[in-house]
């Protein structure tokens, strides 16, 4: 198939559901991952604005997570052009994505759909940094979990009973300040606060019962215990109370005909490595498609170019005589593209 058989596919969902539909994915592809950002929003706007105001946007969403804030801020922006905003899931819609789909009226999923818990983590400067192989010293800042900060608490005041001693809180308190930033830490509150308030607002939108908002809310946040939990569609569906609705097995088929074709397309399943560029050379330039937003007759693609360099590393670089690559990006953007 190509991009004729695809726009097709978006076209008979569409004419099934009687809707416009709307296809954003961010590429998880190992090594080239990318994540949902507000840099998409001129292109998103671009293809809402030829979609105009219509009755119903279904958002095909395919992601693993990005800003929290930009998730929210897609969600109100679709609601802009649309009476019913709904969101087809066919595979992964992780984190920020499932924090998008709160705000849909309705929520298709495939039988292979996933969501997972929103508990953010907190990239800051501040961050706490973890040793990294390479020179003496080097090191990376690791995302705070904001769950992972609050567990840790909760174990020492309330699993271990230390919650009566007001000195040993203030100690063991003191002594997480001393491995994490305490501004960052201040972050991880306000975060925790921030995304509460996120869910609740698009849940809000098409569903008045407080109780229920509140329950979905906790179990999402902190129900789950690990961020990397799964939430397949009978679990959305029966345990959380989603708006996860059936729809006939013709649109289920062609919403999974579309996934394969963007899988084929990002090569979502293939992971990258810089041999499969280089072949016999040692020096090549390579092009990647990491995500598309897609509408009929309309595609916007964040295409990365970069030169790519074999070259041997020897001590005191690494232990041991081997083959390391060199990356320079050569250019990145959100471009037009309707003839991929």
């Amino acid at each position: 198939m190509g991009r004729t058989e695809r726009l097709q596919l978006i076209r008979d969902i569409e004419r099934e559901r009687k809707s416009r539909v709307l296809v954003y994915i961010t590429g998880d592809r190992k090594g080239l991952e990318t994540k949902i950002a507000t840099d998409s929003f001129p292109f998103i706007l671009n293809h809402l604005s030829q979609i105009g105001p219509v009755e119903k946007i279904d958002l095909y969403l395919y992601s693993t997570g990005g800003i929290t804030m930009a998730g929210y801020a897609l969600a109100n922006i679709i609601r802009e052009f649309c009476q019913s905003f709904n969101v087809i899931i066919p595979f992964k819609a992780l984190s920020c994505a499932t924090l998008i789909a709160l705000g849909a009226d309705e929520i298709i999923m495939t039988k292979m759909g996933q969501l997972s818990p929103i508990d953010p983590s907190v990239n800051s400067p501040l961050g706490p940094r973890v040793p990294i192989p390479g020179p003496p010293g080097a090191s990376q800042i690791v995302p705070l979990s904001v769950e992972d900060v609050i567990s840790y608490l909760n174990l020492a005041t309330k699993e271990l009973g230390l919650d009566e001693d007001k000195d040993l809180v203030a100690r063991i308190f003191d002594r997480l300040s001393q491995s994490v930033h305490p501004l960052a830490l201040g972050s991880v509150n306000r975060v925790r606060e921030q995304i509460v308030f996120l869910a609740k607002t698009l849940l809000s939108s098409h569903i008045q019962d407080e109780n229920r908002i509140e329950s979905t809310v906790e179990t999402l946040i902190k129900g789950r215990f690990s961020h990397d939990y799964l939430i397949g569609r009978k679990e959305a569906k029966d345990v959380m109370g989603l708006a996860v609705v059936d729809v006939s097995a013709d649109i289920d088929k062609r919403i999974i005909q579309l996934y394969q074709e963007y899988d084929t397309l990002l090569q979502l399943s293939v992971p990258y490595h810089p041999e499969s560029i280089l072949g016999a050379s040692d020096i090549a330039t390579g092009i990647f498609d990491r995500a598309i937003i897609e509408s009929d007759n309309l595609t916007h693609v964040f295409r990365t170019t970069k030169e790519i360099t074999r070259v041997s590393l020897g001590p005191p670089t690494v232990p041991a005589p081997t083959t390391g690559y060199q990356e320079r990006p050569l250019d990145e953007r959100w471009l037009l593209d309707n003839t991929i």
